[in-house]
This record gives C-alpha cells, sequence and structure tokens, in this order.
C-alpha cells in the first residue's frame, strides 16, 4: 500500500456524466486529501490523516509520500488522438502556410503530407524508435500517459507494417499506455496508380491482414474528404474493417461536412476533427455513442475554425479533446495549451475541458478504467505545484506538473 498527499485539493472527476454539458460546481473537489493505492489501482480517496491513521494501524507493509509544499492532484491526461510517429520536418509549410500559399501550392514546392510520407519511409525503424520515444517522454511530461498513436505515413503494405511495428517497440520501452491505429488510408499515395477505391482494397487485402496477424493495431481510421477518400467508399471500406475485427474511427468534417454522419452509420468509437460540422449533424452525434473529437492543434496549426464544442456540449455529445500532433497542420504537441485555448473560444468550463481530456477521452479508445480518480480506477494521476487547481488552465499549458505517477509508480516516460 502507498498514501500520497496531504493535497491541496484532489480533483477526482468523480459522478460526472459521459455525455453533456458540464458546470464547476459539479466537481468533487477534496480538500487536504490523500490518495491510497495499492500496485497499479486507487484503494481510496479522502483526508491525509484519516488514511494514513488507518494505514498505520492496518498491520500491512506500506509507505507514506507526504507532500511539503502544497498541491494540486489530477487524473493523468489521454491524448486519444496523434500522428507521432513521422520522418522529417514540415516547418517550411508552416511558413509557406502563414505566407499565403495554398495547399497545392505547397505540395508542388515538395511539403504536404506527402513530403511526411517521403520522410518516414526514407527512415529506418531505429530512427523512428528514436524520435518516437522522444516524443513520448515529452507527452508524459504533460500529465498525459495514455496515447493513440497513428500510422499512415507508409502508404504502402511494407511503410504501413514497419510504422506499426515501430509504435508497438514503443510500448515496451515506455510506461503510458500506447493505443496504436492503422491509418493506412489516410490519402491516395501517388506512386500508386489507379483509383482511391483501388487503394482501399489494396489495403483490405494486403495491409489490414497483416495488421491483424501480427497484432499490430485493434483500430483503423480514414481520413473522409474531397482531397482524401469519399463517403461512400469510405463506408464500405470502414464496414470492411469492422468485419475484419477492427474497431473504428474517422477523420471527418475537418473542411467539409458529412462525414461525422458516416462515422455514426458504421458505429465508429470517434469522429475526429469536426470543424466544419453542421447543426445537423451536431444533433446525428450527440444522439449517439460516437465521440466527438476536437483537435483544437488543427484549428491554430491551419488558422480553420475551431470545433463546435459548445454545440455538441448542449446537444449532449460526449467531446473528448486531443492534440493531432502531426507534423503538418498540428505541429504543437500542447494538449493543455490548445485546451485553454478552445475553452477560450467556445465558452467551456474547466470541468467540461478536464473531462474532455480525461475519461471522455479515454473512452473515445475503449478505456474505462482511467480518468477519474476513484477506488478501483488506474493510478494515474499528476501534481502541480499551485494552492488552486484552476491555475493548471489559467496558465494554458505553462504550469508545468511537478510529478507524473503511472500505475503508482513515479514515471519519467521509459523503462
Amino acid at each position: 500500500m502507498k498514501l500520497i498527499g496531504p493535497f491541496k485539493q484532489i480533483v477526482t472527476l468523480a459522478n460526472l456524466p459521459l455525455r453533456g454539458k458540464l458546470s464547476d460546481d459539479q466537481l468533487e473537489i477534496i480538500q487536504d486529501g490523500g490518495i491510497l493505492f495499492h500496485e497499479d489501482k486507487i484503494e481510496k480517496i479522502g483526508n491525509f490523516e484519516e488514511l494514513e491513521s488507518v494505514l498505520m494501524n492496518n498491520g500491512q507493509e506500506s509507505q507514506v509520500i507526504r507532500m511539503k509544499e502544497e498541491h494540486v492532484v489530477l487524473p493523468a491526461f489521454t491524448d486519444c488522438h496523434t500522428h507521432i510517429c513521422f520522418g522529417g520536418n514540415r516547418a517550411n509549410d508552416f511558413a509557406m502556410r502563414n505566407a499565403g500559399k495554398t495547399y497545392l501550392e505547397i505540395a508542388a514546392a515538395g511539403g504536404g503530407i506527402w513530403s511526411s510520407v517521403e520522410h518516414t519511409r526514407n527512415a529506418s525503424e531505429e530512427e523512428l524508435l528514436n524520435t518516437l520515444l522522444e516524443r513520448i517522454d515529452y507527452l508524459i511530461s504533460l500529465g498525459i500517459t495514455t496515447i493513440e498513436i497513428k500510422s499512415g505515413y507508409g502508404l504502402n503494405a511494407a511503410q504501413e507494417l514497419k510504422m506499426l511495428r515501430v509504435i508497438q517497440k514503443a510500448k515496451e520501452k515506455t510506461s503510458a499506455t500506447i493505443i496504436a491505429t492503422c491509418l493506412a488510408a489516410h490519402m491516395k499515395p501517388r506512386d500508386l496508380e489507379g483509383s482511391g477505391q483501388e487503394y482501399l482494397d489494396y489495403i483490405l487485402n494486403e495491409i489490414l491482414p497483416k495488421v491483424k496477424a501480427e497484432n499490430l493495431a485493434k483500430r483503423v481510421d480514414i481520413f473522409i474528404e474531397k482531397s482524401a477518400f469519399q463517403p461512400g467508399e469510405s463506408k464500405d471500406f470502414l464496414l470492411k474493417a469492422k468485419d475484419l475485427g477492427f474497431e473504428i474511427t474517422v477523420h471527418a468534417d475537418q473542411f467539409t461536412p458529412g462525414s461525422s454522419r458516416v462515422a455514426v452509420e458504421v458505429g465508429a468509437k470517434s469522429a475526429d476533427h469536426l470543424e466544419a460540422t453542421v447543426d445537423e449533424d451536431i444533433e446525428i452525434l450527440a444522439q449517439s455513442d460516437t465521440v466527438a473529437v476536437a483537435l483544437p492543434g488543427a484549428s491554430l496549426g491551419l488558422g480553420e475554425p475551431f470545433t463546435p464544442a459548445r454545440k455538441l456540449l448542449d446537444a449532449g455529445a460526449i467531446l473528448a479533446i486531443a492534440s493531432d500532433w502531426n507534423p503538418g497542420s498540428a505541429p504543437m504537441g500542447n494538449l493543455m495549451t490548445q485546451a485553454s485555448i478552445l475553452a477560450t473560444y467556445e465558452k467551456l468550463s474547466t470541468a467540461e475541458i478536464l473531462a474532455g481530456i480525461t475519461f471522455r477521452s479515454a473512452y473515445a479508445l475503449g478505456l474505462e478504467d482511467r480518468g477519474i480518480l476513484a477506488p478501483g480506477r488506474k493510478a494515474d494521476f499528476v501534481t502541480y505545484k499551485t494552492n488552486n487547481f484552476q491555475n493548471v488552465l489559467y496558465k494554458q499549458g505553462t504550469l508545468a506538473p511537478e510529478a507524473v505517477y503511472i500505475n503508482g509508480e513515479k514515471s519519467y516516460g521509459r523503462l
């Protein structure tokens, strides 16, 4: 048994609904509290002195970690949408975009997604693994202990499998929980003759069976957009991937509306982006169990509108917030900064933001054992040296975690 505290405030996020709007007065905040945990699970949350007294009298081997200064503690965060396995750098894309160049002009100059594909294909597994682990360590330092990572910069069987094998190796070298997603359907590769439909058939026949055989990912994603794959062919692809035993998520409504409906129709775990989602589709999402994932980093990186998070919550949707960290449209990677900016523009409560980056985001990955500080939950939590939890969002990502615990152990990333 381990006991840590006392904390000035423990924000448990317990007893909050999975969907819909939240007010800050719904937050359970325990003053001068402690967290009692055994191995990787929380045993009890409560008054530190009372927990310490019980612990000292039960005769079991135990450890007390006493805080010497004022701290607050939150559940650790989940980033349910990232593209952090990649080679190369697209700083020139960002500069050109800010100078007024269009997507097509940037691509013609050697930028865009295809630039990341070429750099990733040219990188060795060792190079990709080392840079991936560096990015994972950075996310852990921000308090993020569960991380979804997509492929999608390989775009052929050999290279997609290379990426997924690198992600698999990273799982073995980090204390964070890593969830792999196959995004071979990111775009039709330039070096493949034939239609988008033919490439989707190639994924179904040549890539996904190997992914399944090697147990490299349990999730499949697709980018539905005019410049990528169309709704009809995408729906057919997703249903076939689902028949193969994969869970489904969708890049939806980033620039044009309508594809979030496809996500709901195929029973996707989440529909991510949604910057172009219209009111009718907000209602469809709200009446489903498909999580609406806002990606404010992409809005900031591209100068596009934010996901209509306020409308989604008011309609009763499940709203999660993720970083979309990728080398092109969302290079920042700082989830707390992005979430706090989204809160400002969409008028989201602190409770809504914290829920969106903890248990609601974990739900988008099919994980319901984390994101809340309560008995039986995973002992992943993050501490901050402050006397008021509101400072975490108020500082917009500049208040760094003091410590990050994963499975009850103070963690700095690699094992």
